[in-house]
């Protein structure tokens, strides 16, 4: 599936979400046969941790259509950065989604200026940039520091080398920042 086309399926699986119609495709036991030889992922999804955010049921989506990257705050280091060029470079994924969220915890987090301890601290460090963005815009800190968030871990996806940033400047790859809001269950692509 190419990447437009990709971005179209979340796009009606969301409104699917939103409007309570869903379809759960891909979930029955014959279709999971078939998976057992391979995955085939349309798109991948990198999401935070959070309980609340859950890509196969906001995109209404089944067992092998996304590759979902689950990290506190949707960052991307070195392990999360391999697990995209894994389904870019042998599963054939052709769209990447960076998806932060409404009251995300993380983010939140790194608003003030405590030290939390512990490996929580490096979590916040990769997100201080953007909420150092958010303060210098109008509007809501938190909302603002979230999507300048995705923003920037877009950013770093489509620049990582040797694998990605080669997919995405000859047209093969496409990465987005999204935005999920809890209150209405709308994904806002940004």
């Amino acid at each position: 599936m190419e990447a437009k086309d990709a971005l179209q399926a979340l796009k009606e699986g969301n409104e699917r979400y939103v409007n309570g119609k869903l379809r759960h495709p891909h979930t029955d036991p014959k279709y999971r046969d078939t998976l057992q030889d391979g995955q085939t992922p349309f798109a991948v999804i990198l999401s935070c941790a959070d309980s609340r955010v859950v890509p196969e049921l906001l995109f209404d989506q089944g067992l092998g259509d996304l590759f979902v990257i689950r990290v506190a705050g949707n960052i991307a280091k070195d392990k999360v950065l391999g697990s995209i060029e894994y389904a870019v470079k042998f599963l054939g994924s052709k769209l990447v989604v960076v998806l932060g969220h409404e009251n995300c915890g993380a983010v939140g987090a790194s608003l003030g200026s405590d030290d939390p301890g512990g490996h929580i601290g490096a979590i916040i460090n990769k997100i201080k940039p953007a909420v150092y963005m958010a303060k210098k815009m109008d509007g809501d800190l938190l909302t603002n520091a979230i999507q300048n968030n995705a923003h920037i871990v877009t950013e770093e996806i489509k620049e990582a080398k040797p694998i990605l940033a080669p997919a995405v400047s000859e047209g093969d790859l496409m990465v987005v920042p999204a935005y999920y809001k809890l209150s209405t269950g709308e994904v806002e692509f940004l």
